[in-house]
């Protein structure tokens, strides 16, 4: 899955937020924000554009390529994926992870017969070190209530159909507490490197809404994307 996928996905999922009317409403601190922003950009000492590219950035390749490099690890090193599982917080340290909202994590493995969801119900915690800003969806309400109440329908329409025989479990971030899944690895990547298993981790996947596939036409190669 593309990150043009996960842009379209937050596309949908604020589009879907605001024709309900269901968004949340901003905080005080969020408004201050908005408002020193246009300030800046008023006065033309910030251009929107970059500020854009920095956040998009920060939400959807900086943060979310250090999960993927976990997750690759994990898939082609057992026993890092028994201390990630045990410990996650000191195994995501070993990949030099480490930091602001990351000072706690939990790892949760899908597997065949159970899968995890993430969400934060209260407002929008989130594993910084290795899933950078959390994106629009995650911090919507729909999102956060949705997500408990019926989280097969929600997966459904984020185009995630799981078995009635698999288990959904979903867990609520906390300010003290915050979850990485460790998604299943995709039959037909048995030959890929930790780099090539990497590029194939998105940051929806390691939320729980999304699976990780296979490269298009097969097992990749050595140095090919």
């Amino acid at each position: 899955m593309s990150n043009e996928n996960e842009r379209e996905r937050d596309t949908d999922m604020t589009d879907r937020d605001a024709d309900h009317g269901h968004g949340a409403p901003l905080t005080e601190t969020q408004l201050r924000v908005r408002a020193l922003e246009s300030l800046l950009v008023e006065k033309g000492l910030v251009d929107p554009a970059a500020l854009d590219a920095l956040i998009e950035a920060y939400e959807k390749k900086i943060g979310p390529r250090n999960g993927a490099r976990v997750v690759a690890r994990a898939w082609v090193d057992p026993a890092y994926k028994e201390r990630l599982l045990a410990n996650a917080t000191a195994a995501i340290a070993e990949l030099g992870f480490t930091g602001r909202q990351g000072e706690d994590m939990v790892a949760l493995e899908n597997t065949p017969t159970v899968h995890n969801v993430v969400v934060c119900t209260l407002c929008s915690c989130y594993p910084w070190p290795v899933l950078g800003l959390p994106p629009v969806w995650y911090k919507s309400a729909p999102y956060r209530s949705r997500a408990v109440i019926d989280p097969r329908g929600v997966l459904r329409e984020l185009g995630v159909d799981v078995g009635d025989d698999v288990e959904v479990r979903v867990w609520d971030s906390t300010a003290e507490l915050r979850y990485l899944v460790l998604p299943e690895r995709p039959p037909g990547t048995e030959g890929m490197t930790e780099e090539e298993l990497a590029a194939l981790v998105t940051r929806d996947a390691m939320i729980g809404v999304a699976r990780v596939e296979a490269p298009a036409g097969g097992q990749a190669r050595t140095g090919r994307r």
